[in-house]
């Protein structure tokens, strides 16, 4: 780990006037940094710590937001909703009441990630802009795509754990569950520069793929900070969020799978937002997976349908087709779950 210094905001402006990305930030396995004299932001620092670690970030100086004060808190919208600051870590997500009760597939998704202990430091917002945990990219070794070089080895490498939709460029998987469930309800972020100007953003669009730029994940800009996680009024929206993985109690999903679903009263489905994770360098809209449940009851074999469909344009690598059994799986027990409850 190269020496840094350490600066403590008061302010959410203080903040994004330091605030530099991450990926200029990124060492390369000769060493060099694209930007060497750039500062970071952290929040609960648990990536921030472990990328110093691994030797694949080198920043002059990081900024913490943890003075900063109402970051790290949960209220209501005036429409509704309700407003998560950055600073929220996933315990308290998981464990708030009108998370529980309005947004059980988000309290699930928090709750499922990482140890106990993890939970209690890693906040929301540090979450959702955590780096890849790719194997290739996190080992200093490799010079990979994200990393300045030319080739992508997870391709035609060790596999298992990667992508398998819109894997041809990079392979890697986003790896936030609480990302997954966040989607599907069709949240936004609060994103906030030095001058005080706010823009929202759809999650959905806020990721971006390695199509658009290979060395990102995120759409967030030099000297702006996520303010908030944005949750939209619910009334009646069923949703279920369901995970697997090797070891259940903290390990990095294989597959895990958000639904959201609006029954009429008839029982009829009347909108759904199936969203895949651990399958794709961003969460996995399943559009096709919508279509066999919208204006029908669900049951077994309309569930099952959606199951089947959820896999349309998979292209899964030599060594990671069992996920694409996994998704199908998961999709149909999550909609009939989500259904039920």
């Amino acid at each position: 780990m190269r020496n840094f210094a350490i600066d403590k905001a008061q302010t959410v402006a203080e903040a994004a006037a330091n605030a530099g990305l991450v990926a200029d930030a990124t060492l390369s396995a000769d060493g060099g940094a694209q930007s060497p004299d750039v500062t970071i932001v952290k929040a609960g620092g648990i990536d921030v710590i472990d990328l110093m670690k691994e030797g694949l970030l080198a920043p002059a100086q990081v900024t913490s937001l943890a003075g900063i004060p109402g970051l790290d808190a949960i209220a209501p919208t005036p429409d509704g909703g309700l407003r998560v600051g950055p600073m929220v870590t996933l315990a308290n997500l998981a464990a708030d009441a009108r998370v529980r009760e309005r947004y059980p597939a988000l309290a699930d998704a928090a709750s499922d990630s990482a140890s106990p202990q993890i939970r209690n430091v890693a906040t929301i917002g540090g979450n959702l802009l955590q780096r890849p945990r790719c194997w290739y990219f996190r080992a200093a070794e490799f010079r990979c795509l994200r990393k300045g070089g030319g080739h992508c080895y997870a391709i035609s490498g060790e596999n298992q754990y990667h992508a398998i939709f819109d894997n041809r460029f990079c392979a890697i998987v986003y790896p936030s569950t609480s990302a997954t469930a966040l989607v599907a309800l069709g949240d936004e972020v609060e994103l906030t520069d030095e001058d005080g100007v706010q823009r929202r953003v759809a999650l959905e669009n806020f990721f971006i793929g390695p199509d658009r730029d290979v060395q990102r994940e995120n759409d967030l800009k030099p000297h702006e900070i996520l303010t908030a996680v944005l949750l939209p009024p619910v009334s009646g929206l069923r949703m279920k969020h369901l995970k697997l993985a090797q070891k259940e109690s903290f390990d990095w999903p294989l597959a895990d799978v958000a639904v959201a679903l609006d029954l009429g009263q008839d029982g009829v489905c009347r909108h759904a937002s199936i969203v895949l994770g651990a399958a794709a360098p961003t969460p996995h809209g399943g559009r096709a997976a919508e279509s066999p449940i919208l204006g029908k009851h669900v049951d077994d074999s309309v569930a099952a349908a959606a199951g089947r469909a959820a896999l349309e344009g998979a292209t899964p690598l030599a060594k990671n087709a069992y996920k694409a059994l996994m998704f199908e799986t998961l999709v149909r027990r999550a909609i009939l779950q989500a259904a039920a409850s």
